[in-house]
C-alpha cells in the first residue's frame, strides 16, 4: 500500500512538472516561431522607421530600458541592501518588524498600482513625463524583493563567524560588512539579478511614468521607450511590421530575463556548492 500511494504521489507530482514547464516551453517557441527571423543587427542598432515603412530596429527601447533600469540599480540596490542588512541584524526591533511587514505587502502589491502611484507623485505634480519617473517606479519594485532576499541571505550565516569577529574586537558595523555579508555576498548578488530581471519586463508602471518615445533619445528628464513598452505598442498596433518587430522584441525581453535568471542560478551554485 505504501508503494502505492508513493507511486502516486511521484506521479502527481510528474503532472505538476508538466503543468509548469509546458506553458514556459509553448511561450519560448512561440516567440522563437514568430519572432527569431526578424532579429538582425540592424534590429539592436537601428532607431525606428517611418510609420507603416518596413525596416528600423529597436535601439530606442533598447537604451531606455538600460537607462531607466541602471538608475534604478543605482539609488535602489543600496537602500535594499542596507535595509536587509538592518533587518537581519537587528530582527526584534520595531523598525525592522515594521519595515519587514511593508516589504511584504510591497512584494504583493500590483505593479500597475505602483504605477499609478509614482503617476500621482511624480508625474502628476510636476506635468512632465520623464525617464526619471520610470525610473522612480521600478526602484520602488526593486526594493522590497533585494530587502528581503539580502535579509534571508544574512540569516543563513552562522552566528559563529559574528562571535569570532566580536571576539577579535572587530565592532558591530564592521562585523556585519567585512564578515557577514562578505560570506553571503553570492546569495544577495542572486537576489539582486532577479529583482533586475522582474523589473526589466515590467510594462504597467512605465505606462504609467516613461509613457514611451519612438526617438532615440538619453534625456532623462523626458518621456522615454522601454523593451515591454515597445512590445504593447508593437502589438497593439494597426501596421504588419509593427507586429513582427513586437514578436521579436519579446523574444528579446524573455532572453534578457532567462540570462539574469541563469546568471542568478549560477550565483547560488557558487555560494551554496550546489549541483544541477
Amino acid at each position: 500500500m505504501r508503494r502505492v500511494r508513493s507511486r502516486i504521489m511521484v506521479g502527481l507530482c510528474l503532472v505538476a512538472l508538466v503543468c509548469a514547464v509546458v506553458p514556459l516551453l509553448l511561450i519560448l517557441g512561440t516567440l522563437l516561431a514568430k519572432g527569431a527571423s526578424s532579429i538582425s543587427f540592424d534590429f539592436f542598432t537601428k532607431a525606428p522607421a517611418t510609420l507603416g515603412e518596413p525596416g528600423g530596429g529597436v535601439l530606442h527601447g533598447l537604451l531606455g530600458t538600460l537607462v531607466m533600469v541602471g538608475l534604478a540599480c543605482l539609488a535602489c540596490l543600496p537602500i535594499g541592501v542596507g535595509a536587509g542588512i538592518y533587518c537581519s541584524e537587528y530582527p526584534a526591533s520595531r523598525l525592522a518588524t515594521a519595515t519587514r511587514f511593508i516589504a511584504d505587502v510591497m512584494n504583493g502589491t500590483p505593479s500597475i498600482v505602483v504605477g499609478v502611484f509614482a503617476y500621482a507623485w511624480l508625474v502628476a505634480r510636476t506635468g512632465q513625463f520623464s525617464a526619471l519617473a520610470g525610473s522612480a517606479a521600478l526602484g520602488m519594485l526593486m526594493i522590497p524583493m533585494v530587502m528581503r532576499t539580502t535579509e534571508e541571505m544574512i540569516k543563513l550565516v552562522p552566528n559563529a563567524l559574528r562571535e569570532a569577529a566580536l571576539a577579535l574586537g572587530y565592532p558591530r558595523w564592521r562585523t556585519s560588512l567585512t564578515v557577514v555579508v562578505r560570506s553571503c555576498l553570492p546569495g544577495i548578488v542572486t537576489g539582486a539579478l532577479l529583482a533586475v530581471a522582474r523589473i526589466a519586463g515590467e510594462t504597467a508602471p512605465l505606462l504609467f511614468t516613461a509613457l514611451g518615445n519612438q526617438f532615440v533619445t538619453t534625456d532623462v528628464t523626458q518621456p522615454m521607450a522601454a523593451l515591454p513598452l515597445v512590445v504593447y505598442k508593437y502589438a497593439t498596433g494597426p501596421y504588419e511590421e509593427w507586429h513582427r518587430l513586437g514578436w521579436a522584441t519579446a523574444l528579446v525581453l524573455i532572453l534578457v530575463v532567462l540570462v539574469l535568471s541563469v546568471a542568478a542560478r549560477l550565483a547560488t551554485r557558487s555560494r551554496f556548492g550546489t549541483r544541477g
